[in-house]
């Protein structure tokens, strides 16, 4: 018959002595509390290791910082789980590395795995601005949070201040992009659901502004005021590169030498750097050709066309040329991503066929048929078109460019 054991009391465990060698004062059940030669006192919990019936012990804790209530507390669950034919010691060192591993995923791990994936498909100016809007207004409040403990409620706490101020168009895009960095999160395991679907409710909707640009009469002085401006040859030729090849800004002050094919006369931006990730080749013009030789004797020893100012070993910065538009005057008239849309106006409004200016844009017909046949067949007549529009900028330098003059339409026939 096994030995009945009496429990403990609160003074016993208060007032157990230390003595020579360790010793353990039994609770019963195989709850024990040792005390050690230098004082210190340990719950322990002996029992029978399942399946195997080897003796084992697991800590409960120090005593007085865990009770004895709440060492028998934990007894009751460890004698549970063995009832289930469960170590209590592998199963309390199951939840620790789980807890580890959940602690180690914060936001800002999590983030930076989302954006290694992110960064593959969009050029390296759009992947640039994305982190910086993450660093700059989500990592410092949210960064060292483990990823299945950000809330909606924190979230919208974080960015209510930016829209306070106004820039709800950011409010906007970082909501898309926790949605997607959740969504990540859930794709590879780490929580079990996305708690920031809708949180872009929580904000006013953003009023959707266009680029500012000019109207095509406005071109003579716009040509006119860059003649005319006190900034860098480098600068100068980029917004006019910019111009005539109707590129965006990025891929524009991007430019490598090694693009660019003189003997068929084609520029090829490699798919890596384009908005819709397709190589885009764009006819050049004798005025784009004529831009090269200017810029020949300063960087064609180098890798980039436009190199920057301070470094040349790097290209220019993908904002120089809006800069230096703010510095010509305008000012909330004209970005340099608005010459695109300059460009398009223009030749919309003379009646080239507008399946070639959008192909001249590198927009991406979703048609998949119609995307081969005008990467096969509208190059010619994108060359065409190139070459009026680099001759109608030609003219607005001299002041002659009105709207009414009579002009070649490039049509889908010819």
């Amino acid at each position: 018959m096994a030995k009945k054991v009496t429990p403990l009391t609160n003074t016993q465990v208060k007032q157990a002595k230390p003595k020579e060698k360790e010793y353990n004062l039994s609770d019963g059940d195989g709850l024990m509390l040792r005390i050690k030669p230098t004082g210190s006192k340990l719950w322990l919990f002996n029992y029978y290791r399942p399946f195997i019936k080897k003796r084992a012990n697991i800590s409960f804790g120090t005593y007085p910082e865990t009770t004895l209530a709440e060492a028998r507390e934990k007894r009751a669950e460890a004698r549970k789980l063995l009832a289930s034919d469960i170590d209590p010691k592998e199963h309390r060192d199951a939840k620790e590395i789980t807890q580890k591993k959940i602690l180690s995923h914060t936001f800002e791990s999590v983030a930076a795995n989302w954006y290694e994936l992110k960064a593959k498909k969009v050029t390296p100016d759009t992947g640039g601005r994305i982190w910086n809007s993450i660093e700059n207004h989500l990592l410092h409040d949210l960064g060292k949070y483990p990823i299945s403990r950000i809330t909606a409620p924190q979230v919208i706490e974080v960015l209510k201040p930016i829209a306070i101020k106004g820039s709800l168009e950011l409010v906007r895009r970082l909501c898309q992009r926790m949605n997607e960095i959740m969504n990540h999160a859930v794709n590879v395991g780490l929580i079990h659901a996305n708690p920031l679907i809708g949180i872009k409710a929580a904000f006013d909707t953003p009023t959707g502004k266009h680029m500012p640009t000019l109207k095509p009469e406005e071109l003579p002085e716009l040509m006119k005021a860059l003649s005319y401006a006190s900034i860098k040859i480098v600068t100068r030729c980029l917004i006019e590169w910019q111009l005539h090849t109707m590129t965006r800004p990025s891929e524009a002050a991007t430019a490598k030498w090694s693009e660019i094919d003189l003997d068929n006369k084609i520029w090829i931006i490699p798919a890596e750097k384009m908005k819709m990730k397709r190589e885009h080749v764009i006819p050049l013009t004798d005025q784009t050709l004529f831009l090269l030789e200017r810029l020949k004797p300063i960087s064609g020893h180098r890798e980039y066309i436009f190199p920057a100012n301070n470094d040349p070993k790097k290209h220019t910065n993908t904002e120089t040329a809006n800069m230096a538009l703010k510095r010509m005057g305008f000012k909330n008239r004209l970005v340099s991503h608005g010459l695109r849309a300059l460009a398009s106006t223009t030749l919309n409004e003379q009646g080239f066929d507008a399946d070639v200016i959008e192909s001249a844009l590198a927009h991406v017909d979703k048609n998949e048929v119609r995307r081969a046949y005008n990467r096969a067949e509208y190059l010619e007549r994108r060359r065409k078109l190139m070459y009026w529009w680099s001759e109608h900028i030609e003219q607005a330098q001299t002041g002659k460019v009105n709207k009414s003059q009579n002009l070649k339409v490039v049509g889908i026939h010819e």
